[in-house]
């Protein structure tokens, strides 16, 4: 080959190697997240192909973000984590009820979240464990609710209704239950109503019981007692023998008429929850008189 000719190939392939730099920094190029790599396509994307390389290295990273957000949320301990898990979220909770319009009939208060930051629409403190007498808040859920034939049923065996007891004298009341796991009685100065209802494992709410005497003017007195006044309250913090609670009144009662009732509870103090509206009473009540002999 002559070194005319020779010369010629170099210029020719000099040229060309030019020209298709000038054609790629024209072109504008993207750089994608996808594969670790520049471009969703795994190397150099220019123009419309950078972009859409770039759109879609992004969306594999979220993809893979969100992959492995959900695989920790899968791995922790849902009563740990500060985030509502979909799987118990009440989806009827977003219905007011009134879908199907009924005299006297109210609308609900509603909610998507299961009304997780309620207390937040009050000025009221979180309850908190406490006892808190100007008012709160609560934010922990009713918890577990048992079937409708295992509603607790009570019932005083002594005193009797209308019984006449000796004043000043002791007395034991004892009250006969079922359908509860009584005994279970948590710290009421740092744990009231600080944890839902529990069930047994054979569906029993697990709690205990309270017996409350009040004094009232005579036996078919309709005034209004005062809850916030009673002769004698106790919390029954052991379990029930063979089926019956007791709570011995021991300084006794002056004389006069009483009225004696029960209120059972689960386990961290907050009335029990049962599955249906319509039901009989779950605690009971009965009168009586305290008089100088007893009789």
């Amino acid at each position: 080959m002559s070194n005319i000719m020779f010369n010629r190939l170099i210029t020719f392939l000099v040229f060309g190697v030019y020209l298709s730099a000038l054609s790629v920094m024209a072109a504008p190029h993207g750089f994608g997240a996808g594969n670790s790599n520049f471009g969703g396509g795994g190397g150099f994307g220019t123009g419309a192909t950078g972009a859409t390389g770039a759109k879609a290295g992004t969306n594999n990273a979220a993809t893979k973000n969100t992959g492995n957000n959900n695989a920790a949320a899968a791995n922790g301990d849902p009563q740990t984590s500060l985030t509502l898990d979909n799987r118990v979220i009440a989806t009827g909770f977003k219905l007011d009820g009134n879908q199907v319009p009924a005299a006297g009939q109210s609308a609900s208060l509603t909610s998507s979240n299961n009304f997780i930051n309620f207390c937040l629409t009050s000025n009221l403190p979180i309850t908190n464990g406490k006892q808190i007498e100007t008012g709160s808040c609560n934010p922990a859920p009713i918890g577990m609710i048992p079937q409708k034939g295992r509603m607790p049923r009570s019932k005083f065996t002594s005193p009797k209704n209308l019984a006449t007891v000796k004043a000043n004298t002791k007395f034991t009341v004892t009250m006969a239950i079922t359908n509860m796991q009584t005994g279970v009685f948590v710290n009421a100065a740092a744990n009231y109503f600080a944890a839902p209802q529990q069930l047994t494992a054979d569906g029993a709410i697990i709690g205990h019981s309270h017996f409350v005497i009040e004094k009232i003017d005579s036996i078919d007195s309709v005034a209004l007692t005062d809850p916030t006044k009673f002769a004698f309250f106790k919390g029954i913090n052991t379990a029930a023998k063979n089926g019956i609670l007791s709570a011995d009144v021991t300084d006794g009662l002056p004389e006069g008429v009483y009225r004696l009732a029960s209120i059972n509870s689960s386990s961290n103090h907050q009335p029990i929850i049962v599955p249906v509206a319509q039901h009989g009473a779950l605690d009971d009540m009965v009168y009586f008189t305290v008089t100088k002999t007893g009789k």
